[in-house]
């Protein structure tokens, strides 16, 4: 009986995390993370050309707050996903392991504690976080991958931009945690008033 009781109580929470507001709300954060995405500025520190600005997780940071980081993980899957259509699979999937690497730690300590400590803390772990992982992805899939497009092996590109590709990522995550803070009490009232 208890057995029973326990699978109704998670079939319940599976159809509550996915009810069709959620999954509607989850679409329309796709969708405006995809667009904000295609507005790339580019920031070419240390000569760095491929280096490109956009606020596109903004809007994932956003969704895994409001619901949870298995939804902002699935919001960036499919985001990335999008991307790859007109984009490069390559970059698109380093994308979603930096992005997600950026946003899990954030939103599941935020399941657990709120307050505005707490989240700054949070985002701060997470540019952290991302940033190191944005390094061992460079590291590791993009430059191997693009090494026939190089002058030069993979590890010496690595060695010559991985001073521009740290900063990078310390600049782009710093700045999508601020546009968060600034954005998420006002959606978050938004929401309730919608009781999502």
């Amino acid at each position: 009986m208890e057995d029973q009781e326990k699978k109704k109580g998670a079939c319940a929470t599976w159809k509550d995390r996915f009810s069709t507001k959620r999954i509607a709300l989850m679409g329309v954060f796709v969708a405006l993370s995809y667009a904000a995405s295609l507005f790339e500025i580019p920031l070419p520190l240390f000569g760095a050309s491929f280096l490109k600005l956009d606020f596109g997780n903004v809007f994932i940071v956003l969704i895994s707050f409001l619901l949870g980081p298995v939804e902002g993980v699935l919001v960036c899957v499919f985001k990335e996903s999008l991307r790859m259509i007109g984009g490069t699979v390559v970059g698109e999937v380093a994308n979603m392991i930096v992005t997600c690497a950026f946003i899990l730690f954030p939103a599941i300590i935020y399941r657990h504690k709120k307050g505005l400590k707490v989240v700054l803390l949070s985002l701060c772990v997470g540019c952290v976080i991302a940033t190191g992982v944005a390094l061992l992805a460079n590291r590791y899939i993009m430059f191997p991958l693009y090494e026939q497009f190089l002058a030069m092996s993979a590890a010496e590109a690595f060695s010559v931009f991985w001073i521009a590709i740290l900063l990078f990522n310390l600049i782009k995550t710093a700045a999508i945690s601020v546009l968060t803070l600034l954005l998420y009490k006002r959606l978050s009232n938004f929401l309730k008033k919608w009781k999502i």
